[in-house]
Order: C-alpha cells, then sequence, then structure tokens
C-alpha cells in the first residue's frame, strides 16, 4: 500500500531573511518562522498524522518541536532528511548557490555533497518509509533536497530537471504520494 506523505519545509529562519545559503549549518528560526510553525501546527494537527519526520537539522527540529512538541504524534528525527551539503558554500549568499546549482547536479561542492548525492541520500529515508507507515499519512519537514527527492520519487523526473527548475514555496506545503 502507498504511503500518504504531507510535506513542508522548515519556517523562516534568520538565514532566509539574510539570504544566506544555510545548508549543513544548524540556522535558527526568526520571529516570524517561530510564528509560521505554530500556525503549522495548527494546520496540520487535525491531518490524522501517524508520525511526523524532521531533518534533525536544528531549524527543522525548532520547526518540529513548536509544531507538534505537545502533541501524541510521534517525532523522528532523520539526518538523511538533510539539506544538500554545500560544503565550504554552506552559509554563503543564497543567490550565489542557486545561480551555478546545475554546475553542482553531480559533481560535489568543495567540501560537500552533489544535489544528486543529496537526493539520493534522501531517497534512502523514503525508501525505509513503507515498511512501517504503508496505508498511513505521515508528515515529512525539511528542505529544497528533501522537496525534490519527493518529486523525483513520486513523478520519475531526472534530477537534473529538478533542481533546474525554480523552487516556490506553498505556505499549505505539497502532498506526495509513494507507492514503496
Amino acid at each position: 500500500m502507498p504511503v500518504d506523505v504531507v510535506f513542508e519545509t522548515h519556517a523562516l529562519t534568520e538565514d532566509n531573511e539574510r539570504g544566506i545559503a544555510t545548508g549543513w549549518l544548524p540556522g535558527r528560526l526568526s520571529a516570524q518562522g517561530r510564528a509560521n510553525a505554530a500556525a503549522m501546527g495548527r494546520r496540520r494537527r487535525p491531518d490524522g498524522l501517524a508520525a511526523v519526520f524532521t531533518s534533525d537539522l536544528h531549524r527543522s527540529a525548532e520547526t518540529t518541536r513548536i509544531a507538534f512538541g505537545d502533541t501524541d504524534v510521534p517525532i523522528l528525527y532523520d539526518w538523511r532528511l538533510r539539506e544538500c551539503d554545500f560544503g565550504s558554500r554552506n552559509g554563503t549568499a543564497a543567490a550565489d548557490v542557486k545561480a551555478d546549482r546545475l554546475s553542482f547536479c553531480d559533481r560535489p561542492y568543495p567540501g560537500g555533497e552533489s544535489h544528486t548525492q543529496a537526493i539520493t541520500r534522501v531517497l534512502g529515508c523514503l525508501g525505509d518509509l513503507p515498511t512501517r507507515w504503508s496505508g498511513r499519512r505521515v508528515m515529512l519537514i525539511g528542505h529544497l533536497a528533501t522537496y525534490r527527492a519527493l518529486v523525483h520519487a513520486s513523478t520519475g523526473r531526472p534530477v537534473r530537471d529538478i533542481v533546474a527548475d525554480d523552487f516556490e514555496w506553498q505556505p499549505a506545503g505539497w502532498s506526495f504520494v509513494l507507492n514503496g
């Protein structure tokens, strides 16, 4: 049976507001981000979630704690849901990382990983979901790499095409069906 996946990115961070590509750095939610995380919890609590999976990076974990920390929904932290590791470019201008992202689709960032490696890492987590959560609805809270892996897993689109797409944040998140 398929797994019904609701995905949302972590809430707004101080780095987002400053135009910084945080990558594998922890990041912190801004005041607006903390309000967004609380709103996410109010919006998603009635969704019948069997579990919430989150990246272990601080900004995602903080989003998850604010949204679901006082509920009975199990929260599972998984490092495989992390953002792409931009290596020496973690913490640099987001516009620069976005501008040449296709140069690092298959070639790792210096001291980091490629977008293909990041998506493959997230796919490992997605591939494990049906073993316990088949026929159920789960939520993932993560990053752009998480979103790209979900698009790839659910549509089969080539990684390069997905990385080339301009990402548009959706305040209500996305829904995916994974067929194990």
